[in-house]
């Protein structure tokens, strides 16, 4: 399962987003459904109602009723996780909804995130590993 971040879901409704192509080009490699946690889809939302009114939140949400996005629980230890790896880039701020997502990768095992956010790059799992970021 590849995680989801904000950009690229906001970018694949919006096609006045500049990396609209790019992302949905990238979706079409992807193997679904795209995972991701509450914090992300609670600023996609919010993002996609400034940019695109209900029309682009309903898009979202429908994303969900298809199950081509699933939406993970945030369970304690997660949060704690999310919580310690805000602590550990306080210099590289990292916000909840990209932590809770690190976080979800280790306890998963996941390798890929569909991200337009180059501070995936710079993340690192536990073991030193990084996420395969998409689009590269």
């Amino acid at each position: 399962m590849t995680l989801a971040d904000a950009g690229p879901l906001i970018a694949l409704i919006d096609a006045g987003e500049p990396d609209h192509d790019r992302c949905r080009l990238a979706l079409e490699r992807l193997p679904l459904p795209l995972l991701t946690t509450w914090p992300v889809f609670t600023e996609a939302i919010y993002l996609l109602g400034r940019a695109a009114g209900w029309p682009g939140q309903d898009a979202l949400w429908r994303m969900v009723e298809r199950r081509a996005l699933v939406l993970a629980d945030i369970e304690d230890a997660l949060v704690a996780r999310s919580a310690d790896l805000m602590r550990r880039y306080k210099d590289h701020p990292m916000d909840f909804a990209d932590a809770t997502l690190v976080a979800l990768a280790e306890a998963r095992d996941l390798r890929e995130i569909f991200t337009l956010d180059s501070d995936f790059r710079t993340y690192q799992l536990r073991g030193k590993r990084h996420l395969s970021v998409i689009p590269d």
